[in-house]
């Protein structure tokens, strides 16, 4: 979903090809080449022949309960991997983002920093978090960004604002968190912070995030009130009952302060980007992806 979401904001700035594992995409402007990020040897050999500016990792294991249900599936994919794309660019001196999440602390505090020590509760945060560290030793280099981000998902890979606007439509009620806690912003605006980052030479982690934080039942109505969708079919529940669930965290709201300060200017709340979102809709690009 978010390489979807990157490719067609970018087309038409740069030749953009997307890596696929085994899903065939078919995008207008956009290149796709199968890769096997297993194989070093594959990757070195594909990038040397694409010749690419940029390289974005996005690929990664997100579910938070197929992680803690196959933690070595986890660790190989967000991990391992990840690392064999980090080594590949080091070698051939390929400029390198990693795609990292908020998904990384206890939830005890909020609007943590980049430098906040990291200490993650399940498979998938830890997973996320020694990526990191790995990433960045193999390519001091790249560029690590944490973020929570939404937008419009293909057919097989919904965002959790696809969710949210697909069982509204339908008339479902739908029941979502009133106590947990996070900093959306949508994929186009982080992709565009992302390149502004790389144009100014960047390195290191980044916290690429909206400027608000918000409860994720108090998002759901926003996007029912913009998209002029019946808010009462929308329910809060409580993490803090659901005992059968993955531990999560019910805080996972960043700062972006560094890269504001960087880049000079607010990166927008919810309000400002569930509006582009709508805006996304209304000029065919929500159709363009959910078609794949």
């Amino acid at each position: 979903m978010l390489a979807l979401n990157w490719a067609l904001t970018m087309r038409n700035r740069y030749a953009v090809i997307l890596g696929l594992h085994d899903r065939d995409v078919s995008l207008a402007g956009v290149q796709t080449q199968k890769m096997d990020l297993g194989s070093i040897d594959h990757l070195v050999n594909s990038l040397e022949a694409l010749q690419p500016e940029i390289v974005i990792h996005t690929a990664g294991l997100t579910n938070v309960d197929e992680c803690e249900s196959k933690p070595d599936m986890a660790r190989h994919i967000n991990i391992e991997l990840a690392a064999n794309v980090a080594r590949a660019c080091t070698k051939l001196r390929l400029q390198l983002v990693h795609i990292s999440t908020d998904h990384l602390f206890s939830g005890n505090g909020s609007l943590l920093d980049e430098l906040h020590p990291v200490s993650p509760i399940n498979t998938y945060g830890q997973t996320k978090a020694e990526a990191e560290i790995r990433i960045l030793e193999i390519h001091p280099r790249a560029i690590v960004i944490r973020t929570n981000f939404y937008g419009w998902g293909p057919s097989y890979r919904r965002s959790f604002s696809d969710v949210i606007i697909d069982s509204l439509c339908s008339e479902r009620e739908l029941t979502l968190f009133q106590d947990v806690f996070y900093t959306p912003i949508l994929i186009e605006t982080a992709v565009q912070v992302v390149h502004e980052l790389i144009n100014l030479g960047s390195s290191g982690i980044f916290n690429v995030v909206g400027d608000d934080r918000i409860s994720k039942f108090d998002f759901g109505l926003k996007i029912a009130k913009e998209f002029n969708l019946d808010t009462r079919l929308i329910k809060p529940i409580y993490m803090s009952n659901q005992k059968s669930l993955v531990q999560r965290p019910h805080d996972m709201s960043l700062s972006n302060k560094k890269v504001c300060t960087l880049l000079g200017k607010q990166l927008g709340g919810v309000d400002e980007h569930i509006a582009l979102l709508h805006q996304q809709k209304q000029r065919g690009l929500a159709k363009e992806i959910i078609k794949l």
